[in-house]
């Protein structure tokens, strides 16, 4: 099972690559992919179907033996984007001795410090010409080997840097990409890479939204392997654990779905995003299709309750005062359900009730989560999906340390009890 999960966050370093990997492994499984363009038709129970959006969200699902407005749904939550760093347009930038660095911008809230002399690569998708020019096409595009860097500025011009150094987005965090060779080079060592990875000419090539990524593979650690080290645990590993359950639930009497969005870490604002209303329509027109009234969408909202899974902190051994006193969950003591007195989190003591009883009935041990009060917390996509499909549910996620670094740590145990966990919730 770990090994599936490190290979999942290999092969997905943004958003639109680990989007293909949960729709690869769908298809695999006999789901059918969709086209939200076409009509949805008279759907059946123990149908099996999943519709991408921008080709960075994925909703899956597999209809009950009862239509939803009589069992509701189980609905698994996640987000696909990471913090990381943008490649701007235009983005090559010129230096003395011939070198070239990339124009970046900020994606979400990255330790920017750690994404420092580190081997480092890019991906993302290339927009090139199509039939016409409403309709271009899509290529992903994964560089697999290392391609750039960010190094330090060394200590002897930097004396403080030990005692805490305020970074600049615009100056400090500018990848190296290469040394021009010849004429040729000038102002196209980027393209020279698109074209040669995906075997296209530069006159075809119309766009891209392209990021940087850390280019050392996931790996476990720690004298028994109990650690697991990875960039983008936040949250591709809750949106691989939703894919593994899903896949090994049975069918029953309620729908199951699975819904990974993207821009999570922007706010969810997008018609990617979990602020949307890309999963209510699709919900709709499954109630609408399966009871002829779109009455029946609303009574499956009532019977519904929803899983939000965003990984949650864990205690840090070196810094205990940034932790509530009572309620700090640690690696390996199981799934974390979180909660906020200003509502950042969906939680309530009901849908928590809820949660902890799935957790024992899988035989899985369940943390809680509240921050230190004088201490502000994040918020995640629960109570965004909740604002616009009215859903009982709880934020959840499995603890891990460094949320946010290039390179975050979770635990081996947790990655298993979660799995456990939302394969009995959709059992």
């Amino acid at each position: 099972m770990i090994d599936r999960l490190l290979k999942f966050l290999d092969a997905s370093p943004v958003n639109f690559l680990a989007a293909k990997q949960l729709s690869d492994a769908l298809s695999q499984a006999g789901f059918r992919r969709l086209d939200p363009c076409e009509p949805l038709g008279k759907v059946k129970a123990g149908d099996q179907f999943f519709v991408t959006k921008n080709d960075s969200s994925v909703c899956a699902f597999r209809l009950g033996r009862k239509p939803m407005a009589e069992a509701g749904f189980r609905m698994i939550c996640a987000h696909c984007d990471s913090p990381t760093f943008r490649i701007k347009p235009n983005a090559e930038i010129a230096c003395e001795g011939g070198l070239v660095k990339l124009n970046t911008e900020v994606y979400g809230g990255p330790i920017m410090s750690t994404w420092f002399d580190r081997p480092l690569t890019l991906a993302g998708r290339v927009i090139v010409k199509g039939d016409d020019a409403l309709s271009p096409r899509t290529l992903l595009l994964h560089v697999k080997r290392p391609l750039l860097q960010i190094s330090n500025l060394a200590i002897h011009f930097n004396r403080q840097v030990n005692d805490g150094v305020k970074l600049s987005k615009q100056k400090d965090m500018l990848p190296l990409l290469g040394i021009i060779t010849g004429e040729l080079e000038k102002g196209n060592l980027l393209m020279n890479v698109i074209c040669g990875e995906l075997d296209v000419k530069p006159a075809d090539v119309l766009d891209f939204d392209l990021y940087l990524a850390d280019a050392t593979p996931a790996c476990t650690f720690g004298v028994h392997d109990e650690f697991i080290s990875s960039g983008r645990l936040d949250d591709l590993s809750m949106c691989y654990a939703g894919l593994e359950a899903l896949l090994a639930a049975p069918s029953g009497d309620t729908t199951q779905v699975l819904a990974i969005f993207d821009n999570e870490e922007t706010g969810s604002q997008t018609k990617q995003g979990a602020g949307s209303p890309f999963l209510a329509s699709l919900l709709k027109r499954i109630a609408l299709s399966q009871s002829g009234t779109e009455e029946a969408f609303y009574q499956a909202v009532e019977r519904a309750f929803m899983v939000s899974a965003d990984n949650a902190h864990a205690w840090h051994p070196n810094y205990p005062e940034k932790y509530d006193l009572t309620n700090h969950p640690v690696l390996g003591g199981g799934p974390v359900i979180k909660f906020n007195a200003a509502q950042k989190y969906a939680s309530d003591a009901v849908s928590a009730a809820v949660f902890a009883e799935v957790c024992r009935e899988a035989g899985v041990p369940c943390q809680r989560f509240v921050n230190h009060s004088d201490v502000a917390g994040g918020s995640t996509l629960g109570n965004i999906l909740a604002s616009s499909i009215p859903l009982r549910g709880v934020d959840m996620g499995n603890a891990i340390l460094a949320m946010h670094s290039c390179r975050e740590t979770g635990s081996v145990a947790d990655h298993e009890y979660c799995v456990r966990a939302f394969t009995r919730f959709f059992s």
